[in-house]
Order: C-alpha cells, then sequence, then structure tokens
C-alpha cells in the first residue's frame, strides 16, 4: 500500500507540474523561478554549510550557508515576479514579506500577486503605481501565503512521507521510482532540484536523487558526444547542468529522457546498495550533490560510489547510444502540446 501511495503522489505533483508548465500563464516562467531560487539559496548552503562547514568545521561557513538556506521565501518571490515581467522594484517589494514562508506557498504567493501588479502597472498612473502596489501588494501576497501554507505543507510532508514509507519497507522499489524521476525531471524546466525540495526528499531518497543526477551528467554528456548533439561547449555544459540545453534536450525527449530512465534506475540501486545518505533536501543536481554526499558518510563508500556510478553511466550509455545509432532511431520524436505565447527564458 505504501508503495501505491508513495508512487501514485509522486505521479500525481509531476503531472500537476507538467501541466502548469504547459498550460498556464508564464507558466515555463515561473518554473524557472522556482528552480533559480531553489539553485540560489539551497545549493549555496549545501556547498558553503554541509561541503566546507560541515566537512571541515568551519562555522563561519555553516553560518552563511544557513542564512542564504532560509531565504528560499524571499528569493523565490522576487525571481517570480521579476520572470513574470513585474519591476525589479515591485519584486523586492513582493520577495521581502514572503521571508518566513517556504519555497511553495511562497511561489504561489508571488505567482499569483504578479497578476495584480500587472493590473496595477496598466492601469494606474506612473508614479501613483508605486504607492498603490505598496498598500496592496505586500498585504495580499502575505495575506495569501498565510492562507494557503498549512495546506500545502501538510500535502507536501505527505507526500514525503509516502515516499519515505516506500523507502523504509522496500529500498530498491524506492530506487526504482526515484531511479526513473529524478533524472528525467533534472532535464525539464521542473527541476530535479526543485522536486526535491518541494517533497522534503531526506536520507537515503535524497542520496539517491544526488547521485542518479551526478550519473545523468556522464550520461548526457556521453550521448550527446557519440550521438553529434550539439557542439564541445554544448557537452560540457550538459555534464555540469542539464537545465543549461534544455532547447537542445528537447528535439531528442525519447532518446535522452528514455536512457536517462533507464540507466538512472541502475545507478539508484547501486546507491541503494551503498547505504549512503544526505539529511539535507534539495540536492538532486549534479556537482553539489556528490560534494554534499561526504558531508554526511565515510569518504572512502563515498568515492566508491561516486566512481561506480560514472563508470556504469558511461558504459551504459555507450551501449543505448550505440542502439539508437545501429537502429538509426534519432528521427523518433515525441511532441508535447505548449502555450505557444511563452518566451524562452534562462534560469
Amino acid at each position: 500500500m505504501n508503495i501505491i501511495l508513495g508512487v501514485g503522489t509522486l505521479v500525481l505533483v509531476l503531472i500537476v507540474m507538467t501541466l502548469f508548465l504547459n498550460f498556464a500563464p508564464y507558466g515555463k516562467q515561473g518554473l524557472q523561478a522556482l528552480s533559480g531560487a531553489a539553485c540560489a539559496t539551497f545549493l549555496p548552503q549545501a556547498f558553503l554549510s554541509y561541503a566546507i562547514g560541515g566537512v571541515f568545521h568551519i562555522h563561519f561557513f555553516q553560518v552563511i550557508g544557513d542564512l542564504a538556506g532560509s531565504l528560499a521565501g524571499v528569493a523565490v518571490g522576487i525571481l517570480t515576479c521579476v520572470n513574470l515581467g513585474i519591476s525589479p522594484v515591485f519584486a523586492v517589494i513582493v520577495g521581502l514579506v514572503l521571508h518566513d514562508f517556504k519555497l511553495l506557498p511562497a511561489f504561489i504567493a508571488a505567482y499569483v500577486i504578479s497578476f495584480g501588479i500587472k493590473f496595477i502597472e496598466k492601469k494606474v498612473p506612473e508614479g501613483l503605481d508605486l504607492i498603490t502596489v505598496i498598500l496592496i501588494a505586500p498585504a495580499v501576497a502575505f495575506g495569501l501565503a498565510t492562507i494557503i501554507s498549512p495546506g500545502v505543507m501538510a500535502v507536501l510532508q505527505q507526500i514525503g512521507g509516502a515516499i519515505t514509507a516506500v523507502g523504509d519497507s522496500n529500498p530498491y522499489a524506492l530506487a526504482v521510482i526515484l531511479g526513473l524521476v529524478i533524472p528525467v525531471t533534472g532535464m525539464t524546466p521542473l527541476s530535479s532540484m526543485v522536486l526535491a525540495s518541494i517533497l522534503g526528499l531526506t536520507g537515503l531518497p535524497m542520496a539517491i536523487g544526488a547521485i542518479v543526477c551526478t550519473g545523468a551528467s556522464f550520461v548526457n554528456f556521453t550521448l550527446f558526444n557519440i550521438l553529434k548533439i550539439g557542439d564541445k561547449p554544448n557537452r560540457f555544459a550538459v555534464f555540469i547542468e542539464p537545465l543549461t540545453q534544455i532547447d537542445l534536450i528537447a528535439k531528442y525527449p525519447l532518446q535522452l529522457y528514455g536512457t536517462n530512465a533507464i540507466i538512472g534506475v541502475v545507478n539508484a540501486c547501486i546507491v541503494t546498495f551503498s547505504g549512503l545518505v544526505i539529511n539535507v533536501k534539495g540536492m538532486a543536481t549534479p556537482i553539489a550533490g556528490a560534494i554534499v554526499l561526504f558531508g554526511f558518510n565515510n569518504a572512502v563508500t563515498s568515492i566508491i560510489t561516486i566512481i561506480t556510478v560514472g563508470i556504469v553511466s558511461v558504459v551504459l550509455a555507450f551501449v543505448m547510444s550505440s542502439i539508437i545509432k545501429k537502429f538509426n532511431l534519432m528521427n523518433l520524436s515525441l511532441n508535447v502540446p505548449s502555450r505557444k505565447n511563452q518566451v524562452k527564458e534562462s534560469v
């Protein structure tokens, strides 16, 4: 029952986020803001607080890392408004009042109030619009976040608990689920880091999420090279962060997503066998996830696991790309409907 609940809730989250991406007004820009906020807060926290401060016991880095991690609400509030075309000054006004809220409730509040600010900018004369925004936007954003936060966080905790329960009862079943989902999500604007953050994954699930992303870097680098996707800079960039190459990845979804999902399952089982954990959320990212691993685990075990995942990823990616070339599968495509009025944005 736990497996059914865990899989079902995870699939539901992915469906909702996919529908938002493809059909909500400014859905792509909104999710890019969500991903950018996670990168701007959780990544510094991971590197400074856990990878440097935790491993080398440097209190100074732990303090500034934790400070960055505590500002996710502010970051997502500002970035969401900016990505939706709001004045930076208005964006800061909204973001500051979302300081005490978690990532997703703050994002929802900022997304909704952005449309109100757009209306104010359009209808209120210049000069008066600042006063109007100050009087309305902070109160509405704070009030909305306050109202929705308990419900949103309760749902996310239930989902995270269901997924963790799957891991407790059958860790390899959890490995299969996360191995399929995390690397594929990391190659879309949904972002594996955001998914791991909003689900609150920690422990073994977070270690799986982090290291399968590391493995996906080796997979994508190999695929891009053998299948001649993009140029050398693109191949290096996809190794560092696949989100930077979304446009190229979208041209070959079946080939790249399918290969990453299959190899992701294998890598997830390797991590599960190693018994590694990461007790901080949001680390489903290629480089930082592997580094933070050393803050919570034995160094020898961590190194062996990372090397094993890297070798397995390269070998299996070479095999899969050879099959794709031999049977001329590069022309297979999958067209996903999307809103044509959404412009390209960078994270």
